[in-house]
């Protein structure tokens, strides 16, 4: 099946066929309405995808768009608890429809099955959403007493959003990866330090998958002989140059590995300095000097092996991870998923969800273009979107046929313009996989 018939598939199973069902389950619909739960999910996530920033006015200008009469005043008062329940089962069904595109031929990455890159995002939410979802206590840096995480895994080489759910904001993300899908053998995971665990990455191990994460601090590190490993000695050994050795992760685990590193220059490890003592300092502690000396360096470990992955390579491999954190920065800044026109508890948990749905379908009409990771500028190609979004909404509601129009009209626009440009200072991650790919590939 083509993307453009999975995306019009899709929308159809959670825009109409699921938001209507959810709306007689949530307790939204009680008697028949003119305003269904789906026309009330097609003019909020619409609404929202063209303008994040939407009045009621312009709100009921989209539903008007998607074939429905209301006033601003008749949305404002349908944006209630029931409604939120509503959309989070609607934003449920879309997470779980995971749509590809063709894989892209990225060298370096394409020795894989698959590179799977996953991190998780706060969005802070009033007090009074604690019963819904619990944050960490008082602490404002921590989501305060409501808060949720999103958690994210993008495949790199198709643009799926291979898993995408909600947690708890005090939920670890450790805890929340066993919710995920296990991988196929011969795929690599890319992850912080978040997720960062001895038994998790055994797994991935034993099932014959590759990982690639930075080190955490407090692991302890051994020789291959089982020898205790102290960490800033070996490296000073190394005079302040690239570090590429085999080691074993824990004293009961023994996980066997390899670890690299490369110094930072002096302005970053300074920086990264300033930044250990502040935390410490918050808890009323100072950083430990093995702490400040391993500042001097950037250390990751992977089981991949230096027949499979240069260190050139690898740290090409690392910067890879940061395509999620472009992901996360595109649904704030450009979704503003974490920001409301309103201080109603209901409302803005309404527009969270709905907002999240927008961001999905944005992203599978992202995939009608062709998922071009890593040339393609996410910021330029969700403009695009945006541009499209009433013509989407007017087309859906119209016919199948008309909507696949539309998103021809869609793709042909994605196709021209929204291209990353070259950097001479600072290589951008597309240039640096084309420059670390064989020089027969990078001419194909």
């Amino acid at each position: 099946m083509d993307i453009i018939s999975q995306v019009t598939g899709a929308m159809q199973t959670v825009l109409t066929t699921v938001a209507d069902a959810a709306a007689i389950t949530s307790g939204f619909l009680k008697r028949k309405r003119k305003l269904t739960g789906a026309k009330l999910v097609q003019t909020l996530v619409f609404g929202w995808l063209s303008n994040p920033q939407s009045t009621y006015d312009e709100l009921a200008q989209t539903a008007a768009s998607v074939g429905i009469s209301i006033t601003p005043q008749g949305i404002e008062q349908r944006l209630t608890k029931p409604a939120a329940n509503l959309l989070k089962t609607t934003l449920d069904a879309s997470a779980e429809q995971v749509l590809s595109s063709c894989p892209q031929v990225v060298p370096l990455l394409s020795r894989f099955n698959g590179v799977y890159v996953q991190d998780s995002s706060w969005i802070t939410l009033p007090d009074e959403l604690a019963d819904v979802w619990a944050g960490c206590g008082t602490n404002a840096e921590k989501g305060g007493k409501a808060s949720l995480k999103i958690q994210l895994r993008l495949e790199m080489l198709t643009g799926a959003f291979e898993h995408l759910s909600l947690t708890d904001g005090k939920t670890h993300d450790c805890q929340a990866q066993k919710g995920f899908h296990t991988l196929a053998a011969g795929s690599l995971r890319i992850a912080d330090l978040g997720y960062f665990s001895l038994d998790e990455l055994k797994a991935l191990h034993d099932a014959k998958a590759f990982w690639f994460t930075r080190l955490k601090a407090n692991c302890q590190l051994f020789f291959e002989d089982g020898t205790p490993l102290c960490l800033p000695k070996w490296l000073k050994a190394h005079n302040d140059k690239e570090v590429d050795g085999p080691i074993r992760l824990g004293k009961r685990a023994q996980l066997p590995a390899r670890l690299l590193a490369k110094p930072v220059s002096a302005q970053v490890a300074n920086q990264r300095r300033r930044q250990l003592r502040k935390q410490a300092k918050s808890k009323g502690k100072t950083p430990s000097e093995d702490r400040l000396i391993l500042a001097d360096w950037d250390i990751y470990i992977t089981n991949i092996s230096d027949e499979q992955l240069t260190v050139k390579e690898a740290f090409v491999i690392a910067k890879v991870r940061w395509q999620i954190e472009l992901m996360f920065k595109l649904f704030k800044s450009h979704g503003q998923i974490d920001q409301s026109r309103s201080e109603k508890p209901d409302r803005i948990l309404c527009e969270v969800y709905a907002k999240l749905i927008a961001m999905i379908i944005e992203h599978w009409i992202l995939l009608v273009g062709g998922w071009r990771y890593p040339q393609y500028s996410l910021q330029k190609a969700a403009k695009v979107v945006a541009k499209y979004a009433l013509a989407i909404a007017a087309a859906y509601i119209s016919s199948v046929k008309r909507l696949i129009e539309t998103f021809e009209d869609v793709k042909r626009a994605l196709s021209n313009g929204c291209r990353i440009s070259g950097r001479k200072s600072k290589p951008s991650t597309f240039q640096l996989l084309r420059q670390t790919a064989h020089p027969l590939q990078q001419n194909s």
